[in-house]
């Protein structure tokens, strides 16, 4: 056996001195058996590192035991959330994959599907889909969506409460005495991108304050569009005393760029975020978010599908999670 080759049950057998049958019934826990046996082939198993092909269990069994996390790219919300499904899934018996294509560009709209199709039949017993671009998927398994992208659907959904978390941000500006208030957007595609923008629309028109629509740009929930658009807000001719970003990524990008212009974050600039990603209580100064609980929406996802899988009901197709504001040192009154 080549030290790169895959172990298999006969490379088993060989080492062990018994038959294919003998390795599969230790394997499969049936009797027939002996202890001495047993104990001898569970102990070439793990000296080998054998561990079933996915695929043959599955034409064997019609399951895997394996749950898929499918993602359009490994990011720091992505990142949370896959911390919250990996607690979910331990002591069920379940183990888990994620795949990814890296956030190929091209691959945004319908990126799902093309996952899925790669996935159907063999490899997976169920699978989360973290912010889809399109719900009308077709796998012949159970799927639960994160926060998707046209919001509830047929498919059992868990998300957060984004249009109060943006109303609770710039809210909590404007009490400071804040005026003039900037916000970098979210992805148009994203449902929760739009309620963070009406958020914060209509916190501004309940105190009566006009938005400027010089001062309300794309973030697109990416660091380097939002550090583009930051640079053009801090050089306007009447620039903001405060700005609400609708991701943590794009807040932390917008206080970097003011630094870069001599600006001092909270005293000549306030910034609020959404998300409260780690690295944002790690940035300098801590960054002052909106907290939407990500692990928990990843726990509840992966708790959800399990269910599914096994055949039980659950009692809610839909679940909102509330959000609510952390308050930091990247924000104070307006000079």
């Amino acid at each position: 056996m080549q030290p790169s080759s895959r172990v298999t049950i006969r490379d088993v057998a060989a080492r062990a001195g018994v038959s294919v049958a003998t390795v599969s019934k230790v394997i499969n826990d049936r009797y027939g058996v002996s202890a001495d046996t047993m104990a001898k082939v569970r102990a070439v198993i793990a000296e080998l590192g054998y561990e079933a092909s996915l695929v043959a269990q599955s034409l064997r069994n019609h399951r895997t035991n394996v749950i898929g996390i499918l993602v359009a790219d490994i990011e720091p919300f992505s990142t949370e959330l896959l911390k919250g499904a990996a607690d979910a899934i331990r002591d069920t018996g379940y183990e888990l994959v994620v795949y990814s294509a890296g956030g190929r560009t091209g691959d945004k709209l319908g990126w799902e599907r093309r996952y899925l199709s790669r996935l159907s039949g063999t490899l997976v017993d169920g699978a989360v889909l973290v912010t889809p671009s399109v719900l009308d998927v077709r796998f012949d398994a159970p799927v639960v969506a994160v926060d998707p992208h046209t919001g509830p659907s047929g498919l059992p959904t868990v998300d957060s409460d984004n249009l109060t978390g943006a109303r609770l941000a710039v809210e909590h500006l404007l009490s400071l005495g804040h005026r003039r208030i900037a916000m970098l957007t979210g992805r148009e595609d994203l449902q929760s991108a739009r309620l963070r923008e009406r958020g914060f629309r209509e916190a501004m028109a309940d105190a009566g304050v006009p938005v400027d629509p010089a001062l309300v740009l794309p973030g697109d929930y990416d660091p380097v569009v939002s550090a583009a658009a930051a640079r053009r807000l801090l050089s306007h001719e009447t620039p903001p005393s405060a700005v609400f970003a609708a991701n943590d990524v794009s807040a932390i990008a917008t206080v970097d760029v003011a630094a870069e212009l001599g600006l001092a974050v909270p005293e000549e600039l306030s910034v609020v975020g959404f998300d409260n990603i780690p690295e944002s209580a790690l940035n300098m100064p801590p960054l002052t978010t909106v907290d939407q609980p990500i692990k928990v929406m990843g726990r509840q996802a992966v708790e959800m599908l399990v269910r599914l899988v096994r055949g039980e009901e659950i009692d809610k197709t839909h679940v909102t999670l509330d959000t609510h504001l952390v308050v930091r040192g990247s924000t104070c009154a307006p000079r």
